[in-house]
């Protein structure tokens, strides 16, 4: 008994052991609050991974390649070098990897010795057996366009199931044209981002003029001047929502870098180049224009001188449209402002001019115009009338011309999209702004045949 008494007093712990845990547990309770949701924090992360079997069961993501790389801040001058740096010698790089003049021309000789009779017309042409030995001929740098997808891309209705040797080297050409032009681009994309900005395309225009022989003949005074005409043409149609900025992709893909290197041709027509808006002749017109306009001579052009524009037809309600909605200084318009101007008068038929002719006559910024727009600008056509001597036609006839033309999804709200849509809107704007445009659309069939007289009069001289 007494033995047992004393194993089980040896079994309980002492009072004094007791107390001790008590002091050490209260302590600990004393925590901050701080601690205390630390460790909160560990336990629910830990907890909530071993939940998800994330972390332990699958670490696939640590084989995820870094694809996101922050910017070096202006400050972080070395990681701005280093940057600069490394794209220059990517660039050069991929500048090597572009066929040279001497291997196009082994090209071709290699194209032209493994043509396939018979001949199509004057057309020599290869099939595909021979294109794959030229394939293997031709080199490393070659490899990539003699693929069965580029030669079924240039397989048309030859009975042999041939290709044209011409049609495929102009294939390769223009391909090595797009990379050089896009690495000449790139150089001047101080970003590094895929797109200029209008300074950095002004300095790509600039150093591109010496190698423009249509150009040789402006003086350097006007350099400035026919640079910001050339760009103004890129940042109007490329750059709808005016964010100062373009892409490359998009630069290659319109038809505008074409234009401005087809006056490396010493031989270009006198009618290609009026018609081309980076040629001298077209830049020195629309300058000419903005000095004859601007009468005071203090380099801008107030609403009275741009009153002036054109055939002087434009409604004084478009005009005031005009200096509310455009950037002006003291009320007067410069230069860039005037050539967007200029270009969307002169390109009524392309979407970007629509949308800067739409936001003038969209008073409200609703999105659409309603029959209150369209005769709030329309009686100021009228008015012009009026002071012609001419009878003024009534605006509902013209509304209605108007909403039969376009045929809006809404029958009484035209939106943008529908002017684009219905291809009228060079038409539809016109008679809403220009006295000049709506007599033309007004006089339409007496024009037609009056075109028609004078083209049998010219065939009946010819006989």
């Amino acid at each position: 008994m007494n033995v047992t008494v004393n194993m089980a007093e040896e079994q309980l712990p002492h009072w004094s052991d007791i107390l001790k845990r008590r002091i050490a547990k209260s302590k600990k309770d004393e925590s901050s609050e701080e601690e205390k949701k630390a460790d909160e924090t560990e336990l629910f992360t830990k907890y909530y991974t071993q939940w998800k079997g994330g972390r332990h069961k699958d670490e696939s993501y640590k084989n995820i390649p870094r694809f996101y790389y922050r910017l070096p801040a202006e400050d972080e001058v070395l990681l701005q070098k280093l940057r600069e740096e490394s794209r220059a010698v990517f660039l050069q790089r991929k500048s090597r990897e572009l066929l040279d003049n001497e291997e196009l021309q082994n090209l071709w000789f290699l194209l032209d010795k493994h043509q396939v009779p018979p001949v199509n017309g004057e057309e020599a042409m290869i099939n595909y057996e021979a294109y794959q030995q030229v394939g293997e001929k031709a080199g490393p740098k070659c490899k990539k366009f003699f693929t069965a997808r580029v030669y079924a891309k240039l397989l048309h209705n030859d009975p042999y199931g041939r290709i044209s040797i011409m049609q495929f080297f102009n294939y390769v050409m223009r391909k090595v044209w797009l990379h050089q032009t896009r690495i000449g681009l790139s150089l001047y994309d101080v970003a590094g981002q895929g797109y200029l900005r209008e300074s950095d395309l002004e300095n790509y225009i600039l150093e591109l003029i010496p190698t423009l022989p249509q150009l040789d003949g402006l003086e350097k005074s006007f350099y400035s001047f026919y640079v910001c005409t050339a760009v103004r043409k890129f940042f109007f149609f490329l750059d709808p929502l005016r964010t100062g900025k373009i892409k490359i992709q998009d630069i290659l893909a319109c038809s505008f870098l074409d234009d401005l290197l087809e006056l490396r041709d010493e031989e270009l027509s006198k009618e290609s180049q009026e018609s081309n808006w980076f040629s001298a002749p077209s830049a020195l017109r629309v300058y000419g224009q903005y000095l004859n306009l601007d009468k005071d001579h203090n380099g801008m052009l107030s609403k009275e001188e741009l009153s002036r524009y054109g055939t002087a037809t434009l409604t004084s309600v478009f005009l005031d449209r005009v200096f509310q909605e455009c950037l002006t200084y003291d009320g007067e318009m410069d230069y860039k402002t005037y050539l967007d101007f200029v270009l969307a008068l002169e390109n009524r038929k392309e979407p970007a001019a629509l949308q800067y002719i739409f936001k003038l006559l969209d008073m409200e910024n609703q999105g659409y115009l309603n029959v209150f727009t369209l005769n709030y600008f329309f009686r100021a056509i009228q008015e012009q009338m009026k002071l012609h001597g001419q009878e003024p036609v009534s605006f509902q006839d013209v509304k209605d011309e108007i909403f039969d033309m376009v045929k809006p999804k809404d029958p009484f709200k035209i939106t943008l999209q529908d002017l684009v849509n219905s291809c009228q809107g060079d038409t539809v704007t016109s008679i809403l702004i220009d006295l000049n445009g709506f007599w033309t659309y007004e006089n339409r069939e007496v024009l037609v045949a009056n075109d028609n007289d004078s083209s049998n009069t010219a065939d009946l001289d010819d006989t």
